[in-house]
């Protein structure tokens, strides 16, 4: 499902006005930076996700014979309407076809006049962009910078003669500089051919693109194609992929490891096998369906797109346990779409409920209509022990929950920050994702932006403490990497009442520890003081640690009233291993509430 431009508009002006109204984050404003706001890139940011499919010479039984690997492609049925039918399956929007691949022979699936290496001659990726347009999905062409497996198993899969006699002169495509001119030379290529490709999907950079500025010229000549970029923070490209990130707890909460902050788009790809290559082997591993669902649908939690691997044999048919997960998918997800297509993660630049660790063992996260900002979405991938969930409201007013499978009304209360839904019952827990929907009346209780100011102990230059209370999520505070570090709200000449301190911290960094080089750069230790004169504070309010959790944090305080509330931070979780976030403190927004909304129904 595609937002246009003009609902995409809408969103972006009716939350801003929300924002404005309750002093609480609002979406960011006009895009500072072409490379993280472009046009180009709506139908990304509308996308849940893609399929992404490793396909060439190399795949069971490899061929060495560029001729007769195409021939037995032909010979087998392939057509390109069974992936697009695949892809829909699992209800993504596009697809990323990789067979110009560094372990798949470098083979190029159209009829190119560069020799080089392996070129069709059906034009097998023309064919999958004409027929993916057709159902409303785009096609992405994955390229490789890397010649390094060149003669993988013993075959040489590249032709320095032959491309050195294209070009007149000697040109060695076996050295990072020789591929990398021999592959800018098919980006042009494939520009001139395929206008409807949705754009590249690049697997790291060359040295010899980036001094011959490819990129801008990619843009320059086909302004709608988008550049994705593997495990590489590009600025210049619209997205950063994320490449089978692990080691997370629980193991299907890929967001943990995501470094990027939004709105900068995010993706991450990882294989539905559970086990095995990246591309068809011979093998038919199982797929893992609560991990698979479990990525999915965490990503859209925190609005990160799923590149979703499968392994297509030759005459491009699936293995059959992944074509039985993703007849198994297309009906799951059929019933929970309304709660994933047209959302954004829910507790972060959004708004929305908190996501994450809920009480009595539970999990999830949750989501929030682009179209309605009132229509929520919690959904638990680890059931509670218990017959009550609770989880942070962050402001809103709920007035109905019901079971979005069921329609059936929860029962639910509200007070003190917190949604407690009731009389759960313990055996009918979905074993992927139970879904609810919540119903709110809009945020209350939050002090507006403009009843106070900020002020820190230190600040990095061009972050300043104003930049933590902006609505902005494109500004932020820095705390310059202070050890003990406080920012300090000035809530003007008359005293306040307030009842909690919430802050969405930037998240541009992991939230487990996957290294000792790559740790979380959230807040640990934290002191709450109050003052009525801005001198005298006395002793904390409250005072404790924060868990390194992605999405709004929430710190409640007794109530208080005071002119001056100041958070001071006493440590945050990065070990000194990790030297470029050790000590690095981020936050994006942060605001006062006075109130929290009270209601509740019987169901």
């Amino acid at each position: 499902m595609t937002l246009t431009t003009g609902v995409r508009r809408r969103f972006l002006s009716v939350l801003a006005a929300l924002a404005l109204l309750l002093g609480v984050p609002a979406l960011p404003g006009p895009a500072a930076r072409a490379d993280v706001h472009h046009p180009r890139q709506d139908f990304l940011r509308s996308s849940v996700g893609g399929l992404f499919l490793h396909w060439g010479e190399r795949t069971a039984p490899a061929h060495t014979d560029c001729r007769d690997w195409e021939n037995d492609v032909t010979a087998g049925g392939w057509t390109p309407d069974r992936w697009v039918q695949e892809a829909q399956k699992l209800h993504t929007q596009y697809l990323v076809l990789a067979t110009f691949h560094s372990r798949l022979g470098y083979a190029r699936p159209w009829p190119s006049t560069i020799p080089g290496s392996c070129s069709t001659r059906r034009d097998f990726l023309g064919e999958l962009i004409a027929a993916a347009k057709a159902k409303g999905l785009r096609t992405i062409l994955y390229m490789t910078d890397d010649p390094q497996w060149h003669d993988e198993g013993g075959h040489e899969w590249l032709d320095s003669k032959a491309y050195s006699d294209h070009k007149g002169r000697d040109v060695d495509l076996t050295t990072r500089d020789g591929f990398g001119e021999f592959s800018y030379d098919n980006f042009f290529e494939v520009m001139d051919r395929y206008p409807d490709l949705g754009g590249f999907w690049i697997d790291n950079d060359n040295a010899y693109w980036e001094s011959h500025d490819l990129y801008r010229k990619i843009y320059e000549r086909r302004p709608h194609y988008t550049l994705s970029n593997n495990n590489e923070d590009t600025p210049i490209m619209d997205m950063i992929s994320n490449e089978q990130k692990t080691g997370m707890t629980p193991p299907y909460d890929y967001p943990q490891a995501i470094y990027t902050a939004a709105p900068r788009l995010t993706e991450a790809d990882f294989k539905l096998p559970s086990t095995g290559s990246w591309w068809y082997t011979g093998s038919d591993p199982e797929v893992d369906r609560k991990l698979t669902l479990g990525r999915l649908v965490t990503n859209v939690g925190s609005s990160v797109k799923s590149l979703m691997a499968e392994t297509a044999m030759l005459n491009g048919e699936l293995p059959s346990r992944q074509a039985a997960f993703n007849t198994f998918a297309d009906g799951y997800l059929d019933r929970i779409w309304e709660s994933l297509s047209a959302v954004e993660g829910g507790g972060y630049l959004y708004g929305g409920l908190k996501p994450g660790f809920w009480n009595d063992g539970a999990h999830g996260v949750t989501t929030v209509s682009r179209a309605d900002l009132d229509r929520h979405y919690i959904h638990v991938l680890t059931p509670l022990g218990s017959s009550t969930l609770k989880v942070r409201d962050n402001g809103y007013r709920v007035t109905a929950v019901t079971d979005l499978r069921t329609g059936e009304r929860i029962p639910f209360s509200q007070s003190g920050g917190t949604l407690t839904l009731t009389d759960l019952a313990l055996g009918t827990w979905d074993p992927y994702d139970t879904v609810f929907k919540v119903t709110t009346a809009g945020r209350e209780g939050a002090i507006p932006r403009d009843g106070y100011t900020m002020s820190a102990s230190s600040a990095a230059g061009g972050h300043p403490a104003s930049a933590a209370a902006d609505g902005d999520y494109e500004t932020y505070w820095d705390s310059d990497r202070t050890a003990s570090t406080s920012l300090t709200f000035d809530l003007g000449t008359a005293a306040r009442k307030v009842r909690y301190l919430s802050l969405n911290q930037r998240e541009d960094s992991v939230s487990y520890p996957r290294s000792g080089t790559e740790q979380s750069a959230r807040i640990k230790g934290y002191r709450v003081y109050a003052s009525t004169d801005g001198t005298h504070w006395g002793t904390p309010v409250k005072a404790g640690t924060l868990p390194s959790h992605r999405g709004v944090a929430v710190l409640d305080i007794p109530p208080t009233t005071a002119r001056h509330i100041r958070l001071e931070v006493t440590g945050t979780h990065a070990a000194s291993t990790d030297t470029t976030r050790y000590q690095r403190l981020r936050i994006d927004e942060a605001w006062l509430g006075a109130s929290y909304p009270v209601g509740g129904s019987s169901g």
